[in-house]
């Protein structure tokens, strides 16, 4: 695709079926709730994405929409690529994922998934990559408390400590921790509350942190879990308690003074 082509139109926007949208961190801030409590929130550029392309079970093996997100150059895609957005005739995306769904027969290719899908008091689950820290140590990568610095361990309070067995097996097992890389790796933060969405901006505010450096890529799906009512049991032990003492004594009673004088 050469830079001279022809700009292509927006598609036209449509409420979204799903609860699914790809997004950017753009970074943490706090807004003040209707109590005048501060919440920490991670603002997220969510969407428009896309719609390139729609999977069948019938052709691919399963239901999935590939959507595009994010601004790019059209001579910054790949051959490939741009050849997907031709077909699609929609602008160059900087991401392509497919979103997994029962409901892709009822899109159309051209579509747009918008933030207007989320309200505020929903809960999503968020996929991102973590923070690449290069080679970390023991510590710092599978947060060990380290050893004594006293009797005699002048050089040894970060090390990781013995790592092999004794003479039988005589070898380190597979899946020891030991220092590595760290980071840069998929990480899911579950059960995240959307404390507000502006459509007009296509903005997200979720309360807590997200995996990623700012500007890194979001996946925003609603979430798998489900928040269980508390269960107060103190009154109900006392209602018990009331019921046990107070009638069942006095019923025996009665019951013989209206015998006594028909005998």
């Amino acid at each position: 695709m050469s830079e001279t082509s022809t700009p292509v139109e927006s598609p036209a926007v449509v409420v979204p079926a799903i609860k699914a949208i790809l997004g950017q961190k753009i970074g943490m801030t706090q807004v003040f709730d209707s109590s005048g409590r501060a919440v920490p929130v991670t603002v997220i550029q969510a969407g428009p994405c896309l719609i390139t392309q729609i999977l069948n079970r019938g052709k691919h093996g399963y239901d999935a929409l590939q959507v595009a997100f994010g601004a790019v150059r059209e001579k910054s895609v790949n051959k490939p690529a741009a050849g997907q957005f031709k077909k699609a005739n929609v602008p160059a995306g900087r991401w392509l994922r497919e979103l997994r769904t029962d409901k892709a027969s009822t899109f159309q290719v051209g579509q747009a998934l918008r933030v207007a899908a989320f309200s505020a008091g929903d809960y999503v689950d968020v996929w991102g990559t973590s923070k690449g820290k290069g080679f970390a140590g023991a510590m710092k990568r599978h947060n060990f408390s380290g050893g004594p610095a006293t009797h005699g361990q002048s050089d040894r309070q970060r090390a990781p400590g013995s790592s092999g067995s004794n003479t039988y097996p005589g070898r380190v097992f597979k899946g020891k921790r030991f220092p590595g890389h760290l980071g840069a790796e998929r990480v899911t933060v579950q059960h995240l509350e959307v404390v507000r969405a502006d459509p007009e901006k296509d903005l997200l505010l979720l309360r807590g942190a997200v995996p990623g450096p700012r500007e890194g890529l979001l996946l925003i799906e609603e979430t798998v879990k489900r928040m269980k009512h508390r269960v107060v049991h103190a009154q109900i032990k006392k209602e018990k308690a009331g019921k046990k003492e107070a009638p069942k004594a006095a019923a025996p009673a009665a019951s013989a003074k209206a015998k006594a004088p028909g005998k």
